[in-house]
């Protein structure tokens, strides 16, 4: 085994287990494991109830073919699990399928390569090795694959047995740091859902989307701002959970205000403003980077660039549930005081509101939201963050497809 390989397997191995956030595990174990077999491109499919969905998949050649900073768009499907498929048959059979070329799978194997996807980009997948996720119990939770394996000069070659023994060991480092990343998901998925029955447009999808756009908007910023790759990997780990936990403060506020059809009286928009204050009261522990992330993004989401914005500098050791309101505004915030964090959720939730239909207003089109956005650029938003969201359109469409209301 090559002693290089080996150190940065287990280097990469020890990253993993950092890593809190269940999409953002899955973007980095493809990237490693690619990384070190030298694969051009690759999926990761979650298994549930006889269903696999993609949830990441990476293509090198397709990215290049973009500018600097893009992304390929993200695209999200889901089918049924049956042996037809090459994914299919690896969950089914528990097996690892190395295939040195998919379009000449001979006829007695039962699974069959899917040629729409390279017909529509006109890339051409040949070697793929696909390889079960399977937990300590037997069960497979998805499966891992990676396409097009290149040597020195370039050329697509098969992937060979050291390939194998490599995305194995991949394999099971992270089966370990997928169930952890699954049991934070759950946990903040219950939370959410304490915050639905109080507002109904706390949904699954509006958290999904809103913390996907927020880690990409991020993304471009980083790269426009040269920030270090680890030090992007930390903060999009964070910020991912951070951000679908930002309305977690609306389970104190009573839903006979949340749920009006209209907008709001200044008294009932002085109770709703407090839903920021009790969400940071979710997290008081600060030594953790990601409960400072998250009492951050809670409490400052609705700062403005320009200081007009709630609720300002507020002094969480002195709250308490009769106080709050006599908090809010009585320190404002503006500029680069308020958290990073804060003002990227802050632009991607208006993006989300203003996009959905809601029971006081239809949904804007792309045109009218991106033409307020762009007029609050200095004044609502950071004019780098409004920079950064515009310059990644299609990445923004293409998440906000993947997570339509249902």
């Amino acid at each position: 085994m090559d002693e290089k390989k080996l150190k940065k397997t287990v280097e990469s191995a020890r990253l993993l287990n950092e890593i809190q956030d269940m999409d953002i595990l899955l973007e980095r174990l493809l990237s490693e494991v690619r990384h070190i077999t030298n694969a051009d491109a690759g999926s990761i499919y979650i298994h549930e109830q006889n269903m696999l969905t993609i949830k990441c998949a990476q293509n090198e050649t397709l990215e290049k073919q973009l500018d600097p900073g893009q992304k390929v768009p993200f695209s999200s499907f889901m089918f049924k699990v049956n042996e037809s498929s090459i994914s299919g048959y690896t969950v089914l059979t528990g097996t690892t399928l190395n295939i040195p070329d998919v379009y000449a799978i001979s006829d007695d194997k039962p699974y069959r390569f899917n040629k729409q996807p390279d017909s529509i980009t006109g890339y051409r997948t040949k070697s793929v090795l696909t390889v079960p996720l399977i937990t300590r119990t037997k069960d497979i939770l998805g499966v891992l694959q990676i396409i097009n394996r290149r040597n020195k000069s370039g050329a697509v070659i098969p992937f060979n047995e050291e390939d194998e023994l490599y995305i194995h060991h991949f394999a099971t480092t992270a089966v370990q740091a997928l169930e952890w990343a699954k049991l934070t998901r759950a946990m903040v998925m219950r939370m959410i859902s304490m915050a639905s029955l109080r507002d109904p447009r706390e949904t699954g999808p509006h958290v999904n989307r809103v913390s996907s756009y927020a880690v990409e908007i991020y993304d471009r910023w980083a790269f426009n701002h040269k920030v270090p790759i680890e030090e992007s990997h930390k903060f999009r780990d964070k910020l991912k959970i951070a951000a679908m936990l930002h309305d977690v403060g609306k389970v104190g506020i009573s839903d006979t205000i949340l749920k009006l059809p209209r907008i709001f009286t200044p008294e009932e928009y002085l109770v709703i403003k407090s839903h920021t204050v009790i969400g940071a009261m979710f997290f008081p522990s600060i030594e953790s980077p990601l409960d400072a992330m998250s009492l951050d993004v809670a409490l400052h989401h609705h700062e403005r660039w320009d200081g007009t914005g709630y609720p300002g500098r507020v002094d969480m050791s002195k709250v308490t549930l009769d106080n709050i309101n006599s908090l809010i505004g009585l320190n404002p915030m503006a500029g680069e005081e308020i958290p990073l964090a804060a003002r990227i959720v802050s632009l991607a939730d208006v993006f989300d509101a203003l996009s959905s239909k809601r029971v006081y207003k239809e949904a804007w089109d792309d045109d009218r939201v991106l033409k307020e956005i762009s007029s609050q650029s200095g004044k609502q938003f950071d004019p780098e963050i409004v920079k950064a969201f515009l310059e990644i359109q299609p990445v923004i469409r293409s998440i906000k497809a993947a997570w339509p209301e249902t």
